[in-house]
């Protein structure tokens, strides 16, 4: 069987002085209906965390800086042979006016604490809070679209604590 990987980038800009959060309201013909951060397909052969930052510009014209990686969300389906791999970044510090009118869907600041008060897909509604947490995940789902099964589960959250206790010579 033929297999394929597609490599994704997901990017929650954080405004934390305010402490709200960018989300864009993805109509239904887009697929994932819902308030979710931006993101996108990552281009051959960019980098990750470039296709991060450009994606954030496309969708909502903000150029960000002070980016941080956090994390891997990962599902495959065998019966397709596909992988999706969706990094994450979180973004503090950003420049740039808001798109007045934005290719995926409404874009809207709302306050840390009521973001999971909006519609969203329950993947990012489990994703959400990942992008506040210290250290990084990683989730792999080994998924049967046919079914709508999950077959097996990986979920592991990393810290630094390693690095921290040990002194570099």
């Amino acid at each position: 069987m033929d297999t394929r990987t597609e490599i994704l980038t997901m990017c929650m800009v954080w405004d934390k002085r305010n402490d709200q959060v960018l989300l864009m309201n993805r109509p239904n013909q887009k697929g994932f209906p819902g308030y979710i951060a931006p993101g996108g397909k990552v281009d051959f052969p960019e980098s990750i965390v470039d296709g991060a930052v450009r994606e954030v510009k496309e969708e909502t014209g903000l150029v960000v800086k002070e980016i941080t990686y956090k994390g891997l969300d990962e599902f495959c389906d065998p019966e397709q042979g596909l992988r999706y791999m969706v990094f994450n970044y979180v973004a503090t510090s950003y420049e740039g006016e808001l798109l007045s009118e934005p290719p995926e869907g409404e874009l809207l600041w709302v306050s840390l604490g009521q973001a999971l008060e909006l519609p969203m897909q329950d993947w990012f509604v489990e994703r959400f809070p990942r992008f506040f947490q210290a250290g990084t995940f990683e989730r792999s789902v080994i998924w049967e679209k046919s079914t709508g099964r999950t077959l097996k589960e990986t979920f592991m959250v990393y810290s630094d604590s390693v690095l921290e206790q040990s002194e570099v010579k």
